[in-house]
């Protein structure tokens, strides 16, 4: 029996140990048939490192989205390793400290500008980059964390996560017509090395333990990991521009 992602050759950005949601993403992505390569960021030995404990150690390459010299030859290094790309995993974020855990009033334009680049311009660079290898069409896939609220000490993330969320559907409205489906996976809180970031981190588990009728793990991204696989597979070939949440259903009850 097939996997979903038989055949299928994808680009995972944001691995950056085994306890990444990326990591989670790219094993089931390789049990369920595809062929990957990975992408990273200055700690390139740490990607190197979480590659070699997958099933089957794919190749990595280096992508800093601030450096438009990299995202020019993306397409060309990934190519070195896959004939095309079929699909994209979007698992990049960032803000400096000021940005994400101190006063929101406060923040500098230099540290806001910082966020919304990495965390929400880099859906649109990373896609334009990646154009050349999807002639076929395909599936790009971000992680996103709920924008519709304010959470507390997520600050000038929030706002950022709130700009990926319309700039997929920007992306949605643009690639549709060369067979590219964009969508966002709303997931709930996991512990991540991103997460030691957010100040609050322990609260927001607390709620989501509290609230969500599914109930709701902070240490098992398997739910998130097979939401995106499905993305990435044939099997929504309708769907984009669409936020899927993979949240034990916290997002759907009130306080």
């Amino acid at each position: 029996m097939s996997g979903l992602l038989e055949g299928k050759y994808l680009l995972i950005t944001g691995v950056i140990d085994h306890a990444s949601i990326a990591f989670a993403i790219a094993r089931l992505a390789q049990e369920q048939g595809a062929q990957i390569v990975l992408t990273g960021h200055g700690r390139l030995h740490m990607v190197e490192h979480a590659a070699r404990r997958l099933p089957l150690p794919p190749p990595v390459v280096e992508l800093d989205v601030t450096h438009p010299e990299q995202l020019a030859t993306l397409a060309e290094r990934v190519r070195a390793h896959l004939p095309r790309l079929d699909g994209v995993v979007h698992s990049i974020a960032y803000a400096p400290h000021a940005a994400i855990c101190g006063d929101f009033l406060a923040a500098t334009w230099a540290d806001v500008a910082t966020t919304l680049q990495v965390s929400a311009y880099s859906l649109q660079a990373l896609s334009s980059a990646v154009l050349p290898l999807m002639d076929r069409g395909g599936a790009i896939v971000a992680l996103d964390f709920d924008a519709s609220v304010a959470w507390s000490g997520y600050n000038w993330m929030g706002v950022a996560k709130a700009g990926l969320e319309s700039s997929a559907r920007y992306l949605a409205r643009d690639l549709g017509a060369r067979g590219i489906r964009v969508n966002l996976i709303a997931a709930g809180p996991l512990r991540t090395v991103a997460a030691r970031g957010e100040p609050r981190f322990d609260d927001i588990v607390a709620a989501w333990r509290a609230r969500a009728p599914l109930g709701w793990n902070p240490a098992d991204a398997s739910g998130v990991a097979r939401t995106c696989v499905a993305l990435l597979s044939d099997w929504f070939p309708t769907t984009t521009g669409e936020i899927v949440h993979a949240d034990g259903g916290f997002h759907a009850v009130g306080a």
